[in-house]
């Protein structure tokens, strides 16, 4: 049995739908992001240092090299000969269009690019920036937006200083998926303030809105961050492994069958990371979801009514 017995995993509907592994190169393309440039806040998140979530090393580097890269770091695991430019770091539309049509385009001109995903807050996402990732679609690429939400609850956003509330990801969501766009939405667990309760709602808000896929993470503690801050003083307690692996199996028995599980798990790299320490183990936290859904004798959706939400956009 694998995670994919009991989750449906991106890279398993990637494989069903596209008869061959696609994979996502993880990019660094030098955005920054309003919450940091003064534009909304200076210091961005509370929790945020963008190496965390930059597993390759790319930054500062042509998008050509980066590319390359991770070809050669994903051919070591895999036999994948299709992937995805994925615009990781900070907030991936914050620019003008012409730019970020320039941009992304630049990435797929590679043969083997055959898609987008680009990652972003819900408050960066205009209109024209929509009808650009649409008309991708058009083309006949893989196009995915993942929208940064992370909580449901305004307080908890305006707690970790994210700059935008519920109101800007609902607005975003609802267009994106009229221009049938699928759409990831993140969701942090373990912030400050927030317990089990707040998670499944934060789900169901996600849920009722409409998406088309999921990203879970514990909220890890790293370097250089506010957070780092909080957590010396005694101020956050982070999540145990125990626990995030429980809730999130709650969760992913909470969630249709049809959406797609981009991510289960984060990590940071073990030089950034400062707690809680189970967060550098990838596999290590796969597995324990894998063995407790399998103890649970429960998969994806068994926990929900299929025909409630809203089926996918594309």
């Amino acid at each position: 049995m694998a995670l994919s017995d009991y989750v449906h995993t991106f890279g398993q509907y990637l494989l069903k739908r596209h008869g061959e592994r696609v994979h996502k190169i993880a990019l660094d393309a030098g955005f920054t992001c309003p919450n940091r440039d003064g534009s909304k806040g200076i210091g961005g998140c509370t929790f945020c240092n963008n190496n965390s979530f930059s597993p390759n090393g790319q930054k500062q580097r042509e998008l050509e090299e980066q590319l390359d890269s991770g070809r050669r770091a994903i051919s070591r695991r895999t036999r994948a000969k299709k992937y995805l430019a994925y615009f990781q770091a900070y907030t991936n539309t914050y620019a003008d269009v012409a730019e970020l049509d320039a941009l992304y385009r630049q990435a797929m001109a590679q043969q083997d690019i055959v898609g987008l995903c680009v990652g972003t807050r819900p408050d960066c996402v205009s209109g024209k920036v929509l009808d650009l990732l649409a008309r991708y679609l058009d083309e006949g690429r893989i196009v995915w937006l993942e929208l940064g939400l992370q909580s449901a609850f305004d307080e908890t956003l305006r707690r970790v200083n994210r700059g935008h509330g519920l109101q800007e990801y609902r607005a975003t969501a609802v267009e994106a998926r009229r221009r049938g766009i699928p759409l990831c939405t993140h969701l942090i667990l373990g912030l400050p303030g927030e317990d089990e309760s707040h998670y499944h709602a934060s789900l169901d808000t996600v849920l009722d809105i409409g998406v088309d896929g999921l990203k879970l993470h514990a909220l890890h503690v790293v370097k250089q961050t506010v957070l780092a801050n909080q957590w010396r003083r005694g101020e956050y307690q982070p999540l145990e492994r125990e626990a995030y692996i429980r809730y999130a199996c709650d969760l992913i028995e909470r969630t249709p069958q049809h959406i797609v599980f981009h991510r289960v798990t984060g990590t940071a790299a073990p030089d950034i990371l400062l707690a809680p320490e189970w967060c550098s183990q990838k596999w290590n936290i796969l597995n324990g979801i894998e063995f407790e859904l399998k103890r649970r004798g429960h998969r994806q959706g068994c926990r929900v009514d299929p025909d409630v939400y809203l089926k996918p956009a594309y």
